[in-house]
């Protein structure tokens, strides 16, 4: 009789480690990331992003990751958004406007989380950001242009003309560009606009602007942000000042901008892949949009270099940070 039980227990046992052995490799996650091209700010946000997921508890025995980048490349997004959709994925990160655009065709069946998105509404992933409705959510950089050129005219009260510089196949930098120019016309400020549709015409289109303006600006378009540090340069050596619309924008040799710490939007983002792992609807996720408690970045070192001395309204600001 004791051997017989001694049996059924060593048999439960066996069964027991096997269905717990199954259990864990059934329940292994896996997750696809989607980033448009190398640049601070989205490099920012894959590294916070995978540093906050290992904080919540993901490692190699329970989540599998494949990262794919696009290297800035329309074609190049799309064949891998054609490599995810085989992969049986439980859900797919996308980072920055075009990223996400290319995988939303496998929100169908797969939940996508994006991040670095300006305009949701406006880059169609989504019809509201409280109710996500197309089985797309995340987090938002919307850029808060009008106090970026508060910021540029408390700088430059007797600014007349500034040039705008963007990408116009980028439907975030188009949202912005219009946003911008609201603003400057109420203010009575001149515009010169210069569209570029790849990296190397950046540094050109700066030289450019310069020429003709006192100032230029660039929402957080992600062909400027790729040039940065070479459109920097050109600009300071004209001694014109570049207001950006992201804070690593600034740190690449930008001037001045407004805005959110992307190292906590790569974070957020983390956070809501978790829940979404976790069995919450994307409908049950606003979209996150980060509005206020922003910063004033400035890039000291640009800022010496351009001989400009900032305002006291500026550095005596509690939000005041220098790159």
């Amino acid at each position: 009789m004791k051997r017989i039980t001694g049996t059924v227990l060593l048999i439960a046992l066996t069964l027991s480690m096997l269905a717990g052995c199954s259990q864990s490799t059934g329940t292994k996650k896996k997750v696809g990331i989607i980033q448009l091209m190398d640049h601070t700010s989205l490099n920012t946000i894959k590294n916070a992003f995978d540093k906050e997921m290992e904080k919540l508890g993901y490692n190699d025995k329970n989540i599998e990751y494949s990262f794919k980048n696009g290297n800035g490349d329309t074609n190049t997004l799309a064949s891998i958004a054609n490599e995810f959709q085989g992969k049986n994925l439980n859900a797919v990160v996308a980072i920055a406007t075009p990223a996400a655009q290319s995988v939303a065709k496998l929100a169908n069946k797969t939940p996508v989380i994006f991040s670095a998105v300006s305009d949701p509404i406006g880059a169609k992933l989504t019809s509201s950001l409280t109710h996500p409705n197309k089985n797309m959510t995340g987090t938002s950089d919307e850029v808060q242009v009008d106090q970026i050129l508060e910021k540029a005219l408390e700088v430059q009260p007797k600014l007349k003309k500034i040039g705008l510089l963007y990408n116009k196949g980028e439907a975030n930098s188009v949202t912005n560009i219009k946003n911008a120019k609201a603003y400057l016309l109420k203010k009575n400020i001149q515009v010169e606009e210069a569209a570029v549709s790849s990296v190397n015409e950046v540094q050109s289109a700066v030289n450019v602007l310069s020429s003709k303006c006192e100032a230029i600006f660039s929402p957080n378009d992600n062909t400027v942000a790729s040039a940065m540090a070479a459109a920097g340069k050109a600009a300071i050596k004209a001694k014109i000042p570049f207001y950006t619309g992201a804070d690593s924008m600034v740190k690449d040799g930008g001037f001045l901008t407004v805005g959110i710490d992307y190292e906590e939007l790569g974070k957020e983002t983390a956070r809501m892949t978790d829940q979404i792992l976790k069995g919450k609807k994307i409908s049950e996720l606003p979209v996150k949009v980060f509005k206020t408690d922003l910063n004033i970045y400035v890039n000291k070192k640009t800022a010496d270099a351009l001989e400009i001395k900032l305002p006291e309204s500026i550095i005596q600001n509690k939000k005041y940070k220098e790159l």
